[in-house]
Order: C-alpha cells, then structure tokens, then sequence
C-alpha cells in the first residue's frame, strides 16, 4: 500500500492517495500504521479522497482509530500532496472536511508548495455547539471547572472539533499526560475534547502545548492554535484582526482571529514516501 509521509509543524500523518485506492476499515490501519515502534510513525492518517464539493476530501483518524473531524495543520499537507501531485494544479483549492469546505491559498515555489493560509472558518463558542453539557451561557470564558482537587480556569472553542484552553504563566513545567487526560475523558465533553495550555509572550506572540484527544500530546495542533488565539482574544490577552504567533513544540503558526473568520498560515512539508504492508 503506497503511502506518504508529511508534517506540518512536527504534527505528522501518513496521508494516502484514495484517487487511486480504496481503504477497508482505516480505523484499523491507523492504529497499524501509526505505531512509531512497529509501523511507519506518526499522529495518525489521513485519507485524500474523490469530492463533488472540492478539490479533494480528507478523512483523518487518531492513533487509535477514532476519526476526528478536521485538523488544521493535516489540510495544509492535503493542499499540498493535491498540488503537488497534479490533482488540482492551482494556487487557490478546495478541501472537503467533515466540518465543511476550507478554502486554502498556496504559496509556491520551484512548483513546490511550501506553506499556505487556510480560512478555518468561525469560531464557535456557544457551549451546545462545542460541545460542552453547560448551557446555561453563551460561552465558557475564563470558567472555573473544579476537577478532583484543582480548580482550572478554561475557555472553550469549536473550530469544526471541541477545544479547552487553559492559561499558565509557565507551560513547560506542565505534565500533560497526567492533566491532559482528566481534561480529554471529562463528563462534560461528550466528545472528548483537546486541550491547550497557552503561556502568554506579548500581545502578538503566544506559546502552546496541547493534549489531543485520541493522539495525546503531540508536537503541533493547527485547530489548537486557532482556538488557542481565540480564547486570548476572548481573555483580553491579544486583540482581533492582528496576526499572532503561536509558538508550539514542532514550529510556529500565525492565526488571524477576524468577526467572520480564523486564517491560519503555516508549513507543510513532505518527510518521505514508501509501502507498507499491512496485515489486517
């Protein structure tokens, strides 16, 4: 089975070509495939797929087969394997997500896309819709959740799939795989939730780790970041319609927050390509 490996600010999937193959159950492969010790490596997989609303679909899956419904940093490497490989040779594409169309603007060079800016579309904060089992508000900014003896203030967003952000004043210190996971198996996130935990530079320069669910932590997480911006945005620590730098573990990300829209500019870069043999 051919496949190609790429990541986009150290967040790294191993994307296949469904123009030209079918893929029986990929919630089995990408447990198979995924595994750093016993197959090719990586946060998951990506599925590039046939679309009558795009240019392509992708379908994505988690290390442990749940299938997520858009990741930012994934939909720049799509662009990028679509372009790249002659499946829609132009500077402005379409992909299809299970959170809708994202329009992507490549930037190219040699013939090669390197980065490109994708409208994530709008941020969501109505908890219903994140979701969140707290309706009684509009949004969830600066909210105290008591979590066995800790109380954590968080601030939650939907880019197309639920976040919580959480703010520290030092986040390297953080032991994500003891707080992530109280976070991502929450009653109240009836689908789990990713979790960002932001350490304030200045008002145009942030730093985030992020927990996501069904990965763990993992070096980058483009839906992150946006709603990483977001919710400094919405705290009073950045302001809208400026471009902020998300610093993360894998690379940087710059996220415009607008009334309308999230844009998010990073890079996308193919690591290698190969066959994998795959024993279902």
């Amino acid at each position: 089975m051919p496949f190609t490996k790429m990541h986009g600010c150290g967040n790294d999937y191993i994307y296949i070509n469904c123009f030209e193959q079918n893929i029986e159950h990929p919630e089995l492969l990408s447990k198979a495939i995924s595994d750093r010790h016993f197959g090719v490596g990586g946060d998951g997989i990506v599925l590039i797929c046939p679309s009558e609303n795009g240019d392509a679909k992708m379908r994505m899956f988690n290390i442990d087969g749940s299938e997520g419904k858009m990741c930012g940093n994934a939909i720049r490497c799509v662009a990028k394997y679509v372009y790249d490989n002659n499946i829609a040779k132009k500077e402005m594409i379409k992909i299809d997500t299970l959170s809708g169309v994202k329009t992507i603007n490549l930037q190219v060079k040699d013939d090669q896309m390197y980065a490109a800016t994708v409208d994530m579309g709008e941020a969501i904060l109505k908890p219903s819709a994140v979701p969140v089992l707290l309706e009684e508000k509009e949004a969830l900014i600066d909210y105290s959740l008591q979590i066995e003896d800790t109380t954590y203030n968080i601030t939650t967003v939907s880019m197309g799939n639920p976040h919580c952000v959480l703010f520290y004043e030092d986040i390297s210190s953080i032991d994500l795989s003891v707080i992530g996971p109280k976070f991502e198996h929450h009653p109240i996130f009836p689908e789990s939730v990713n979790t960002e935990f932001i350490q304030i530079e200045n008002r145009t320069m942030i730093h985030m780790r992020v927990w996501e669910r069904g990965s763990g932590e993992t070096l980058a997480c483009g839906t992150g970041a946006c709603a990483a911006v977001v919710a400094s945005v919405l705290n009073g620590y950045c302001d809208k319609d400026t471009d902020i730098t998300v610093k993360l573990l894998g690379g940087e990300l710059i996220i415009r927050y607008t009334d309308n829209s999230v844009f998010m500019t990073g890079p996308a870069e193919k690591v290698f390509e190969g066959k994998f043999q795959w024993k279902k």
